[in-house]
């Protein structure tokens, strides 16, 4: 039962983290991030980087976040403030080459939750499409042991 608990979960959390991820390519904002060197040495093993990046000036209001500091003003609209994340569905085993700190790298964002942050599709390449196909099979093939085990205890 807990198998098929975890496979039903994990295909829930790919359907929903894909989703997330086109919703913010499409309809999110784009910027320029700068990668962070880490500050610690569990993090600087995590692939997926720590992005540093300014939000948009938002007339008439603060965007919500995290957020790291303020940047400069522009008289009449609330500057935009500094981010700190990582993007969501960056799931390879290993940090690529051109993700090192320092490095630019070109991210789209969501104007309302600036911590939520996606690799623009052509920085990510075609491997997101690949993890994903892999995190799905894991959890289908989950879903189906825990089933076939229910099934025969029954």
């Amino acid at each position: 039962m807990i198998l098929a608990l975890f496979g039903g979960a994990l295909l829930l959390w790919c359907a929903a983290e894909a989703r997330l991820r086109h919703r913010i390519r499409r309809r999110g904002l784009p910027a320029v991030a700068t990668v962070v060197p880490e500050s610690d040495v569990h993090g600087a093993l995590d692939s997926a980087p720590l992005l540093s990046f300014a939000t948009r000036p938002v007339p008439g209001g603060r965007p919500a976040g995290r957020t790291a500091g303020r940047t400069g003003g522009v008289p009449g609209v609330e500057a935009g403030e500094l981010v700190l994340t990582r993007p969501r569905g960056h799931t390879p085993l290993r940090r690529p080459a051109h993700l090192v700190p320092g490095g630019s790298v070109r991210i789209a964002y969501d104007p309302r939750r600036p911590g939520h942050a996606v690799l623009a599709a052509e920085e990510a390449g075609p491997r997101p499409l690949v993890a994903d196909l892999l995190w799905t099979a894991l959890g289908l093939g989950c879903l189906a042991a825990g089933a076939v085990l229910l099934l025969a205890a029954a």
